[in-house]
């Protein structure tokens, strides 16, 4: 199998894909390449709202610069795309930190694949937060992202995938609670009623479909990760479960479903990677998680502090290839129960423009619907173009039909003349500008 390549301009190629073969990922439509840096001196800046592309080489490290505000919390994802099939070792790891131009870390984080050790996309952030308190990474300037790859034998060679986002988040008006809330429902709720529904995962966070409430029906194959998202407000409560269905077949696969919870700034809530498979219907559900609060983030919890802020949560599947060599090569049946308890409660107070980190009308029905981000886009920017080219259109049949009186009129007043242009009709001078009678052959 054919590794990924990086091109000579810095953009990456990815792997070459067997006949028939799911790609490992689906990296955003405008995801823009980029090639980190080897020094901060010539990392090229990842601006606030992109997405970037980049590949990372095996123990290779990448510098990017952002500009940041004195003003925003700041957050940048990075999602790490192995190879399909490559060999990964528990060792392998992804390791992503903020720095300030002193090379002190704002936030750190580290990518791993678990003891599931196969293939499969890894997503996490680090971010700056504005703390009056504090005194480290809080002034307005440039801050380096660092990138990371480590592995050892015999794990592969091949460079990763890399998708890069920045993302901010506006400061309060007003100091609210600092401590995360301690007594929330933790008993999880009954199973979502209304029976199954059809809805096909995508291949990636920009064409993960939406979900709302209930219980949806997929397909996964071996080797391969579904990714879904769902809109969760303020105040509400999320609880997640995959069923992997029953297959002929013997054979035993530990980490046969590794499952991410992942917050609207791609950092990793929550993970499980505890189903053993026999050919058995298997099911797996995420200990219960709190409601979304600001506050969250003032704990040292890690679920607690990835839910703390709305917006569309994400939800990767991935099904081990080892069952597919143990029960065949075939799509395996998956099951989702989605529960979404609670009303929504107000937003906090935000200082700007919430942005990504909130909940609207057009989100749920984007989820009742199963859009995907890049669907959602594509929607909007049709309906944008319809009501301009409704709009050009009238303009454009205003501006003829005053153009067929004016020139009916300079014609008339040409034929009292006796027809000195010789049939053809001068533009009149009343005449809009770029507006002009149809000409010459043809016509």
């Amino acid at each position: 199998m054919a590794g990924a390549l990086v091109l000579a301009s810095g953009a990456y190629a990815p792997q070459a894909l067997a006949a028939g073969e799911p790609a490992p990922y689906a990296f955003a439509r405008d995801a823009q390449p980029v090639k980190g840096a080897s020094t901060t001196s010539d990392a090229p800046r990842l601006a606030a709202g992109a997405v970037y592309r980049d590949a990372v080489a095996k123990d290779g490290k990448l510098i990017y610069r952002v500009d940041l505000d004195a003003a925003s919390h700041a957050y940048v994802s990075a999602v790490a795309v192995p190879p399909r099939g490559a060999k990964l070792t528990y060792q392998d790891e992804l390791k992503v930190a903020l720095q300030d131009r002193d090379g002190s870390d704002c936030g750190s984080t580290t990518l791993r694949f678990g003891s599931a050790e196969f293939a499969r996309p890894v997503a996490g952030y680090v971010d700056r937060t504005v703390d009056p308190e504090k005194t480290l990474c809080q002034e307005a300037g440039s801050y380096y992202v660092v990138v990371e790859r480590e592995g050892k034998e015999p794990s592969s060679g091949e460079p990763w995938g890399l998708e890069l986002r920045h993302v901010l988040e506006p400061k309060l008006k007003a100091a609210g609670p600092t401590e995360a809330p301690e007594n929330w429902p933790s008993a999880s709720p009954q199973p979502p009623a209304g029976g199954p529904r059809e809805r096909a995962g995508g291949a990636g966070f920009a064409d993960a479909p939406g979900l709302t409430e209930g219980e949806w029906k997929d397909r996964i194959e071996p080797g391969q990760s579904r990714f879904y998202r769902i809109p969760v407000d303020w105040g509400q409560q999320l609880f997640v479960s995959a069923d992997l269905g029953s297959s002929a077949g013997d054979g035993f696969v530990s980490g046969a479903l590794p499952v991410a919870l992942y917050n609207p700034a791609l950092g990793l809530v929550d993970s499980d990677e505890s189903m053993s498979y026999d050919g058995k219907q298997k099911s797996e559900a995420f200990d219960p998680l709190p409601p979304v609060a600001y506050e969250n983030r003032f704990t040292s919890d890690t679920e607690t502090s990835g839910l703390r802020f709305a917006g569309w949560y994400y939800l990767r599947v991935s099904l081990n290839p080892e069952v597919g060599e143990k029960f065949g090569k075939k799509p395996y049946g998956l099951t989702l129960r989605v529960n979404v308890e609670g009303e929504p409660e107000a937003a906090p107070p935000y200082a700007g423009p919430a942005g990504i980190f909130t909940v609207t009308e057009d989100d749920r029905e984007a989820a009742a619907e199963g859009e995907s981000g890049t669907a959602a886009g594509d929607s909007g920017t049709m309906r944008l173009v319809a009501a301009g080219g409704i709009g050009t259109g009238t303009v454009l049949l205003g501006g003829l039909g005053l153009w067929t009186v004016l020139a009916r009129r300079r014609a008339d007043a040409v034929a009292g003349a006796g027809g000195a242009t010789g049939g053809r009709v001068p533009p009149s001078p009343d005449a809009p500008a770029g507006f002009g009678p149809p000409q010459g052959p043809g016509w």
